[in-house]
């Protein structure tokens, strides 16, 4: 595990007992759930252009500063792709994937209680 990954996990264990709250702190940031959305429900690779048109009206720097930290904490990796002109490519990772049913069930919740 990355030092900045260890970091992140180790401050969620030290700050928060409960487990909701240590899982908050990794995933809860404002935008991080919209763009782990865009990974897990179209299962695709996402380029910054389209993550940025998807996710209207995030500015371009906070999504640098997202996509960068759900890169640190093991949820998407960056692939650099050797063209011209350079393209790069995020996608979701196992550990990311491993979200989508919490999510899906959070959802179904929201439906049951509030619709």
């Amino acid at each position: 595990m990355d030092t900045m990954k260890q970091n992140c996990y180790y401050e969620a264990k030290s700050r928060f007992t409960c487990n909701t709250q240590r899982a908050l702190h990794v995933i809860g940031e404002k935008w991080m759930l919209y763009i782990l959305r865009e990974f897990l429900y179209t299962d695709t690779k996402q380029s910054f252009n389209k993550l940025m048109k998807e996710l209207k009206p995030i500015s371009s720097r906070t999504l640098s500063l997202k996509l960068k930290k759900l890169q640190e904490r093991g949820l998407i990796k960056r692939k650099v792709i050797d063209a011209q002109p350079v393209k790069i490519e995020y996608e979701i990772t196992e550990q990311g994937r491993g979200l989508k049913k919490a999510l899906t069930d959070f959802g179904k919740w929201f439906v049951k209680h509030h619709s």
